[in-house]
C-alpha cells in the first residue's frame, strides 16, 4: 500500500497540485491526501507550492492559504525533514471526516461518532483527542462546533 502511495505521489504533476478546498480527514491515518512522515518534495507534489512560510514557528511550517493574506487553509509542520503536523486553519467549510463529521457540526457529534475523547484547553477554544498509536487525530471546538482538525505526532503542539 505504501509503495502505491508513493508512486501515485511521484505521477500527480505540481502544476495541477493545489490543497482540497474541501477535503477528507482520516483521522489516524490522513489530511486531505497528506499523511504524517511524508517529505516536503511529497508535500508540494500533493499540494503544490503555493505555500507561506512561518517566519516565527519552532519547527518548520507551511500555511496553504486559500486567498492572499487571508488565513483559511491548511498547515504542514515539519521535524527532521517529515511532516510532522497537518492541520485546517480557521474552519475551512466543506472539510469533512471519513465518518462524515463535517467543520461546522456539534460538537456532541464528535463523541457521538468517535466515543469518549481526552479534551485539552487551549485558551479561547479545547480539542478532543483521538490517540492511536504514535499518532494523535485533534478535533478543535469553539463556541460548541468543530472548527478544524489536526493530525499529529506526540510531542507536537495540539494546540494551534
Amino acid at each position: 500500500m505504501t509503495a502505491l502511495v508513493v508512486v501515485g505521489l511521484a505521477a500527480a504533476s505540481t502544476s495541477s497540485a493545489e490543497p482540497p478546498r474541501s477535503g477528507v480527514f482520516d483521522p489516524g491515518r490522513s489530511l486531505g491526501g497528506l499523511r504524517l512522515g511524508m517529505t516536503p518534495a511529497q508535500v508540494r507534489t500533493v499540494w503544490g507550492t503555493a505555500y507561506g512560510r512561518c517566519r516565527d514557528c519552532r519547527t518548520p511550517t507551511w500555511y496553504f492559504n486559500y486567498q492572499p493574506f487571508s488565513p483559511q487553509g491548511v498547515g504542514v509542520e515539519f521535524r527532521r525533514g517529515r511532516v510532522d503536523a497537518l492541520f485546517t486553519l480557521w474552519s475551512p467549510m466543506g472539510w469533512r471526516t471519513t465518518r462524515g463529521l463535517r467543520i461546522g457540526d456539534d460538537e456532541a457529534r464528535v463523541t457521538a461518532t468517535y466515543g469518549a475523547l481526552n479534551r485539552g484547553e487551549c485558551g479561547s477554544y479545547r480539542v478532543l483527542l483521538l490517540p492511536r498509536g504514535r499518532v494523535v487525530s485533534a478535533f478543535s471546538i469553539v463556541n460548541g462546533r468543530v472548527w478544524g482538525f489536526a493530525l499529529l505526532r506526540p510531542p507536537s503542539r495540539t494546540c494551534r
